[in-house]
């Protein structure tokens, strides 16, 4: 007789209720003060960044900017300088913490995979394998845009969603994985990080400017030649060639976003498509483009980190219609998420001395078809059917129903 056991419970159910949903995230994301913070796993890289920022406004505030402030008959006009300048610098931290510490628009992952298609055969009429297919058809703006299946979220992602590979999640409008502020930029901070590096750009052409005027200010009163008074502040020659630097590589990426935001494309479209080849439905116009980046309300997270784990609830049997065919059939076990071990059954042999010799084996999709069809006969006869089937969807796919068969 063959037997079914229910697949193994999870024991961690109990232990989930008292935890919060921060604290059970699958994706790679580091949370900070419980939850209220939440950063790629390369947030490291967040102390670098702020390093060059801050470091070398100090050196202007110290060596350059002070030195102005004596220069300056007007107490107000030296003071000034300095202030715009750590004014600047704040601004430009709280825009660099807003695009790094907050949700950029993770798409919450599914428990179950979605309900698969039922496919019918054109010939016999009859309905096959449920499936889900890799590629949907949606239309947006009057065109037809593909979105794809995503095995380890189990959902089919909303156009222009990607999977950010070092992050693990499925995010809205993805425009890249920045490393220098160790976050996803996407449909939520993108605004936030156009407005970081255009001020950043910003802050260097300020201390390039005034590092100029402090050298040429040296030359006037010293009456000596601009190489003599570059030598007389050697502070402001790294000033300047620092910012000079930064300058040509945050303003190199201030322009190409600009052409990003006025054709409504996004970094990871640029590179892996070509709208200059087709129509991109997406475009609005330039004015109307800027107005969706800079005018639109921010959607809401469709995350609560703080909030409590919800109890698992069971999940619903389904009836029996054939085995279950998902869209990552075929592909190897690293690359499908699912959730619970396979069924496992009890065959009986009948050799020993209690009449059967108990073995344990994996049943398969081979031997299914059978199974089915000796329990269809055996409702047709009239028999009992003891040992209904069971069906799960946290099962492997590979096997999705085991029904019983009474020798």
């Amino acid at each position: 007789m063959y037997v079914v056991t229910p697949p193994p419970q999870r024991s961690d159910l109990g232990s989930n209720c008292n935890l919060r949903v921060y604290q059970t995230w699958k994706g790679s994301n580091i949370f900070c003060l419980q939850g209220r913070f939440i950063f790629g796993p390369d947030v490291r890289s967040l102390g670098l960044t702020i390093s060059l920022i801050v470091v070398p406004v100090i050196v202007f505030c110290i060596f350059v900017a002070s030195k102005l402030m004596v220069d300056f008959s007007d107490p107000w006009g030296g003071l000034s300088i300095v202030s715009v300048a750590l004014l600047f610098t704040i601004y430009d931290l709280i825009l660099l913490m807003l695009t790094s510490g907050r949700d950029p628009g993770i798409v919450p992952r599914n428990s179950h995979p979605p309900e698969p298609e039922q496919v019918l055969d054109g010939n016999s009429g009859t309905s096959q394998t449920p499936r889900l297919p890799r590629v949907k058809e949606v239309q947006v703006n009057g065109n037809i845009v593909k979105v794809k299946y995503c095995d380890t979220c189990m959902l089919y992602r909303p156009p222009r969603c990607s999977h950010c590979s070092i992050c693990n999640n499925c995010v809205e409008r993805f425009d890249h994985h920045c490393p220098w502020v160790g976050q996803c930029i996407a449909q939520r901070n993108y605004r936030f990080f156009f407005m970081f590096v255009f001020s950043t750009t910003l802050l260097c052409v300020y201390v390039l400017a005034f590092c100029c005027v402090y050298i040429r200010k040296i030359k006037e009163s010293e009456d000596v030649t601009i190489w003599k008074a570059m030598l007389k502040t050697p502070a402001s020659i790294a000033l300047i060639i620092y910012t000079f630097i930064c300058m040509w590589f945050v303003g190199g990426l201030t322009g190409f976003h600009l052409y990003l935001i006025s054709t409504n494309q996004t970094t990871y479209e640029n590179f892996r498509y070509s709208y200059d080849r087709r129509s991109n439905p997406h475009n609005k116009g330039v004015v109307d483009n800027f107005k969706e980046i800079f005018c639109s309300a921010i959607p809401p997270s469709k995350n609560s980190f703080r909030a409590m784990v919800p109890s698992e609830a069971p999940v619903p049997s389904r009836p029996a219609v054939g085995g279950f065919m998902s869209p990552n059939m075929g592909r190897g076990n690293d690359e499908i998420e699912m959730g619970r071990k396979g069924v496992w059954a009890m065959a009986e042999h009948g050799d020993d001395k209690n009449g059967g010799n108990n073995e344990r084996f994996h049943v398969n999709d081979d031997e299914l078809g059978d199974i089915r069809t000796t329990t269809d006969d055996d409702e047709r006869s009239g028999r009992p059917n003891i040992h209904p089937r069971h069906s799960s969807w946290e099962m492997s796919p590979e096997v999705m129903a085991l029904a019983a068969r009474r020798t």
